[in-house]
């Protein structure tokens, strides 16, 4: 199968609980078929400028945004290429492009001293030095499982466990291991549609009583960073030891919203 590499649908979230999650898969298994790859490890270094504008104005949740990442599945072994994508929303809409190359050539290319040769990589180009270049921000990592609709192949759902980030080691090829922020019980379940979301689903997230949340890999990495730069700078300041922080608590709301504290 050909490797996608231009994207435009609406992205929904929902966390699901693993009894949910459960009785979601029994369902899907009369109109999803699970991708030709299976199961994987997607590993993600979000790239950003030093001052984390991209993710700062994210959070802001403006009309427009956009993210800069390096992608490889799994482990990135030595000879293995990296998929270096360019994400934009804009008015609810998700807009991806994406493409191919070295490792080192990605590296050049998002600091700023690439040289383009295809379209994708001339508009990764212009945004990246439009910033004055970016550097390696945030590695993401997760458990997932990919389905698409047995006759709509564009409409797709994906299932993440155990997603995790570090502030170190801003590599693929290193390992996956890093520190988790979604809870053990909960699922985020991504539907990626270019249209309209099937009726037997809707119907079961009502049944469910299931609610689309807001939920960013990205700005739940940012949001660990900065408690643990707040809790070093209080560290530096005070002489007695305080408890180490080790995630931020992720909870759902009576009104089906994620909260982080």
């Amino acid at each position: 199968m050909a490797v996608q590499l231009n994207f435009k649908r609406y992205e929904i979230k929902y966390l699901l609980t693993s009894e949910q999650r459960d009785r979601l898969r029994i369902l899907m298994d009369r109109y999803m078929v699970p991708d030709e790859w299976g199961p994987s490890t997607v590993c993600n270094v979000y790239y950003d400028t030093p001052s984390r504008m991209l993710v700062r104005r994210s959070s802001e949740h403006p009309d427009y945004k956009e993210k800069v990442r390096v992608r490889s599945y799994g482990v990135r072994k030595p000879s293995d290429p990296v998929f270096v994508e360019l994400k934009k929303k804009y008015d609810g809409v998700v807009y991806k492009r994406r493409c191919t190359m070295s490792a080192q050539r990605a590296a050049n290319l998002l600091a700023g001293h690439g040289d383009p040769q295809t379209q994708i990589e001339r508009e990764l180009d212009f945004t990246c030095k439009r910033y004055g270049g970016l550097e390696p921000a945030f590695f993401i990592a997760y458990d997932r499982e990919a389905f698409y609709a047995a006759d709509d192949h564009e409409f797709r759902m994906t299932f993440d466990k155990r997603v995790r980030t570090r502030d170190y080691d801003l590599r693929l090829d290193v390992t996956d291991r890093a520190e988790q922020f979604l809870d053990d019980d909960l699922t985020l379940l991504e539907v990626k549609a270019g249209g309209a979301v099937p009726l037997w689903l809707v119907e079961f997230l009502s049944g469910e009583g299931i609610y689309k949340v807001r939920f960013s890999k990205v700005g739940m990495a940012w949001q660990m960073q900065l408690k643990k730069m707040l809790a070093r700078h209080r560290n530096e300041r005070v002489s007695v030891a305080l408890p180490e922080w080790r995630s931020v608590p992720a909870t759902l709301s009576t009104a089906g919203k994620f909260v982080c504290a």
